[in-house]
């Protein structure tokens, strides 16, 4: 769109992926990230990698959280593990017009936001599979869509504008917590399994374990009064994402891979934790979380 510039916080794949494709739409963007890519894309540019299409291209990164200060729209990409330092962060150095846009898994970031900066930020839901391959390098293995609210026409149109499929929803509530039900229900086994989707998707007993972490999913959720589709249906929409993508392995999977912590506190953890002040039991998603976190102990 005319006018606009992205700032992206958390140059880690989601948001060298979404940074790329704007980049290459001819939007100016702006990534923050760590040294080993911020000089890489400096000095070659962003190395962007799908089955369509491979090659470099140029954008600006940078270490400081202070170059965002030019941004209209800022994506927020870091783990949830980091959302309020990164808030506090970015938050001198944000513009008063700008838009803040969490890209963040978990359902409670824009909550945790709100509460240490006062940052109005923006919900939104993103459907990617990708991975960082080296410094500055970015490999897609599937989807790259999002799901914002229907209240900031700007963001929508941004997403649009730079190739980048973008659907409106007038329940983003109903739709993070939809996204939640995809990541409770393949993020820990692929973590645990070391399995890419595909796989966890044909066998039958992942498979029922997958429909039980849903169903408790649907029934936190339900007490806390989202608007949800039923556990059938989301057991079928988790099937096709694992068709989708089949290839890939979860978030969590790579981060326990890297030796790095996880975000499973914000998924099966938070499920559990929820299900505890509602009352609502969660045992699957409770003994998923336990067995991550004793991996990230290792």
């Amino acid at each position: 769109m005319p006018g606009e510039h992205v700032g992206i916080v958390g140059a880690g794949a989601v948001g060298c992926y979404f940074g790329g494709m704007l980049a290459r739409a001819g939007l100016p963007v702006t990534l923050i990230g760590r040294q080993q890519h911020v000089d890489a894309i400096n000095r070659d540019g962003l190395f962007l990698e799908r089955s369509d299409f491979q090659g470099y291209t140029k954008l600006q990164a940078s270490t400081s959280i202070e170059s965002i200060r030019n941004a209209s729209i800022v994506l927020l990409c870091v783990k949830t593990i980091d959302t309020e330092t990164a808030a506090l962060a970015l938050a001198p150095h944000f513009a008063g017009n700008a838009i803040l846009v969490s890209f963040q898994n978990g359902v409670d970031n824009v909550e945790r936001i709100k509460r240490a900066t006062g940052i109005k930020a923006l919900p939104s839901v993103v459907y990617v599979a990708a991975a960082m391959t080296g410094p500055g390098r970015v490999k897609h293995n599937g989807r790259g869509d999002v799901v914002v609210g229907d209240d900031e026409p700007r963001v929508a149109a941004v997403f649009l504008d730079g190739g980048i499929p973008c659907r409106i929803s007038d329940n983003i509530a109903g739709e993070l917590w939809t996204k939640l039900v995809m990541n409770c229900a393949y993020n820990a086994i692929s973590a645990v399994t070391r399995l890419q989707y595909g796989l966890i998707k044909e066998n039958p007993f992942t498979v029922d374990v997958m429909e039980e972490v849903i169903r408790e999913v649907v029934a936190v959720g339900t007490a806390a009064g989202i608007r949800l589709p039923g556990t059938e249906q989301l057991t079928e929409a988790a099937l096709k994402l694992g068709n989708a993508m089949a290839t890939a392995t979860s978030s969590t999977e790579q981060d326990i891979s890297r030796g790095r912590l996880t975000e499973i506190d914000s998924l099966n953890g938070y499920v559990a934790r929820r299900g505890s002040e509602l009352g609502v039991l969660a045992p699957v998603n409770r003994t998923l979380h336990a067995l991550v976190k004793l991996l990230e102990r290792r």
